[in-house]
This record gives C-alpha cells, sequence and structure tokens, in this order.
C-alpha cells in the first residue's frame, strides 16, 4: 500500500488527523519538499509529530527512482509519502500513483489543505469564480512569459478571477516575489498594451497563506508593487466581475481601498 498524504500549507501541524494516524500506523515513511515551499515546516518536528524517522526525498528519487526507493518498499510494506499542500495537486503525485497501480499496488489518498481553496478563504472571492490558474516563471535571461498574462485575460474577459502562483526553486533557495512578478506583467503590458495588467489594474497580494502572519492586501499594481508582503512563498490574485459581498470582503478583510472597487468591473 502507498498512501499519500498532505501536509497543508505552512508546517507539520497542517496533517489531518486521519493522516496522522496512517503515517503513524504505516512501516515507511517519506516526504518530498520540492513540489512546495511550507516556510514553517521542521523535519525534526514532523519526525516527533510521526514517532519515527521521515525519510525526504528528492526530484529525481520521486520522479526517476521511485522504482527502486517507494515502490519495491509498497509492494509488501505500508509505504507513506507525505507531501505539501494537498497530495494529488502536483502531476508528480498523479504520476507516481499510476506507476504504483500499474504494478497492482494499492493506493490511498489522504487529502490537504490546498493553496487554491485557501486561497478564495484568505481573500473572500467566491471559489467557483476561479478560472484558470497560472504560474509565472523565474527569468534568468531574456524576455519574460507572456502565458500568465494571456491567462490572466482570457479569465477576465469571462469575468472569472485569476490566481496566479509564483515559480520557487527551493533546493537553491531562490522564491519568486509578488514584486518582481508584477515587474514582468508590466513589462508584457508595455509591449501589448491590451490593459490586461496595467498599474492601475486591481489586484491582491497573498503571503505565506496560512501560517500566524500571513498577509493579504488588496491595491492597484502600482501601490503592491511597492507593499512589503515579507517572506515566500507569495501570490497574487486578479479578480474578475465582483459580487458587492467579495468587494466589501476585498475592502474589509484585504485593507483594498474602497475607491477601486468596482462591482461588476
Amino acid at each position: 500500500m502507498l498512501t499519500f498524504i498532505g501536509l497543508g500549507l505552512h508546517d507539520e501541524r497542517g496533517i489531518t488527523l486521519r493522516g496522522l494516524e496512517i503515517a503513524r500506523a504505516s512501516d515507511f515513511v517519506f516526504a518530498e519538499f520540492y513540489t512546495s515551499f511550507m516556510p514553517g515546516l521542521s523535519t525534526n518536528g514532523l519526525e516527533k509529530l510521526v514517532g519515527k524517522h521521515v525519510e525526504l526525498l528528492s526530484r529525481a528519487d520521486i520522479e526517476e527512482k521511485a522504482e527502486e526507493r517507494v515502490l519495491k518498499l509498497a509492494e509488501k510494506s505500508r509505504v507513506a509519502l507525505l507531501v505539501p499542500g494537498d497530495s494529488m495537486t502536483a502531476t508528480t503525485h498523479v504520476d507516481l500513483r499510476l506507476r504504483a497501480a500499474k504494478k497492482g499496488i494499492g493506493t490511498l489518498v489522504v487529502y490537504g489543505v490546498s493553496v487554491a481553496s485557501a486561497i478564495a478563504s484568505a481573500t473572500g472571492l467566491q471559489s467557483y469564480k476561479f478560472g484558470k490558474t497560472v504560474t509565472v516563471p523565474m527569468v534568468e535571461s531574456g524576455k519574460p512569459s507572456e502565458t500568465p498574462y494571456d491567462v490572466i485575460k482570457e479569465n477576465g474577459e469571462r469575468g472569472l478571477h485569476t490566481l496566479v502562483l509564483l515559480d520557487f526553486k527551493a533546493d537553491l533557495g531562490k522564491y519568486l516575489l509578488i514584486k518582481e512578478a508584477l515587474e514582468q506583467l508590466l513589462v508584457v503590458e508595455g509591449k501589448r498594451h491590451e490593459r490586461v495588467v496595467s498599474a492601475d489594474r486591481l489586484a491582491v497580494g497573498l503571503a505565506r497563506v496560512g501560517s500566524d502572519d500571513s498577509r493579504v492586501k488588496g491595491g492597484r499594481v502600482k501601490d503592491l508593487i511597492h507593499h512589503d508582503f515579507g517572506g515566500p512563498p507569495h501570490s497574487l490574485v486578479f479578480p474578475g466581475r465582483l459580487h458587492f459581498m467579495e468587494a466589501e470582503t476585498l475592502e474589509l478583510l484585504a485593507d483594498t481601498g474602497k475607491e477601486i472597487l468596482e462591482v461588476g468591473r
């Protein structure tokens, strides 16, 4: 049996009671932290919580060596894989589950809090009004990707909100921040002039969602780009048409100026 257990967003305390129970009963416990960043997580704290050794896996261990590192054990033992967020959000985990199924290994999924649902909760924007999610990638050299701009445009044309995730490379200690992401989008705006991400566009910046020091701030792009959100992980939301209750929530809970909230925009 191979069980995928979601850890939630911030630290090891985000694991569900069911997930903790299964992890404690497993013969082998693995964890990976390359698919998402959990700023408050302590490996020692996780091991104390689970009550046994937790072996950390790299990207190569799961994507290239899973047969020998994980699946071989799962053929005859109870194996748990602890992952950030919700356990089936990353395609890496879906692929591993499929490989296990093809070998006749039973699988179980224990869900955790996903950033997608948490963002809706943190902003007060209605979850069913979100369109396609997109990631702003890091740009080492050359021009920014126009894909995030296109997704925000397509969602906006349908009146839908856009969740924009920001790229990171945890193994290198590199995390894209709201300021950098907005600068990329403004470069694309300067090229295309379609007023999709203009300086006056309403956006919401979020940092460390799920932690005690989370930050949610709405405002114009030109103001958010100078706002201090603190450490990562960061994300953005570009609202579509707002219901009056969504506008009120952004005003009261996301410190958004009332003058820039336009119901039905």
